[in-house]
């Protein structure tokens, strides 16, 4: 992993944990790199990220393609709806520091929501394309 992206994952985390609004529906570690087996929802996951060096003359661009889940249990639809609206709010054409990389872009580029048929927990993906140089 890039230490771009590791400085994109860690500042992503920080912002959406330390949001009182967010953390009141979620908790404080509501925010996690994986869904556990026993999992308090709702609850927000980073899912696949894919970074693309896109960089000219050593310029050190590049484009990080990311997906939030955003889990819920028995509250369904509403709940997990309400919480991405939070976290769009929260991400979306925003900029923060991320030390020695800079963030030129950060947009929430869609969401699928869904009802995963094995838990039947609700899940809404969240993709967000960040760019840093």
């Amino acid at each position: 992993m890039t230490a771009a992206a590791k400085a994109l994952l860690k500042a992503l985390h920080q912002r959406l944990s330390g949001d009182p609004a967010l953390s009141a529906i979620i908790g404080p570690d509501g925010v996690r790199d994986r869904l556990l087996p026993r999992p308090q929802l709702p609850a927000i996951t980073f899912g696949d990220l894919d970074t693309r060096d896109y960089s000219t003359d050593g310029d050190g661009r590049a484009e990080h393609l990311l997906t939030l889940e955003i889990w819920s249990d028995g509250e369904g639809r509403r709940q997990g709806q309400e919480t991405a609206g939070l976290v769009h709010d929260l991400l979306h054409d925003v900029s923060f520091d991320l030390g020695s990389v800079v963030l030129v872009s950060l947009l929430v580029t869609g969401m699928r929501s869904r009802r995963e048929p094995k838990t039947k927990f609700y899940l809404v993906e969240m993709r967000l394309r960040a760019v840093t140089e």
